[in-house]
């Protein structure tokens, strides 16, 4: 292959992807890039711990940190701040004394959760068996 004909195919690279079979082939351009900007996003270990903890209904700030062993006050305020740009989530703000601020799920939101509950479940199904894999082959890598 020539150099020009190599530059040509990276250059081509999403339309080199969507005459292959699979999932990519049905997306242009524009809905590949913000199909993965999406991904990106909700699937986020806590964005999906997020969602799924707010299943049960609306929860104040502190008791759905609470809720999420391991994240840190400024991964769940990003995390927050990035579900309600994408319309996933709301934050309410009472004028009370002391501030009272509860988030909940959207209808957008709501629509997402049963795929967010599903991938926890299957990663809870699946948790012995992965670690079996991870283990063989961290000591395979060694």
């Amino acid at each position: 292959m020539s150099g020009e004909d190599l530059r040509r195919r990276r250059t081509n690279v999403r339309a080199n992807v969507r005459s292959a079979p699979g999932p990519c082939a049905h997306w242009n351009d524009e809905d590949a890039d913000f199909i993965r900007e999406v991904l990106d996003l909700v699937g986020d270990k806590w964005s999906v711990l997020i969602i799924g903890t707010l299943a049960d209904g609306p929860i104040r700030y502190s008791n759905l940190g609470d809720a999420i062993p391991g994240i840190s006050q400024r991964m769940l305020t990003l995390t927050l701040r990035h579900l309600q740009r994408t319309g996933l989530v709301t934050r309410t703000s009472y004028p009370e004394v002391p501030p009272r601020v509860e988030y909940a799920l959207t209808d957008l939101g709501t629509s997402l959760l049963s795929t967010v509950l599903a991938l926890a479940a299957w990663s809870a199904d699946h948790h012995v068996e992965i670690r079996r894999h991870q283990t063989k082959y961290d000591n395979d890598a060694t």
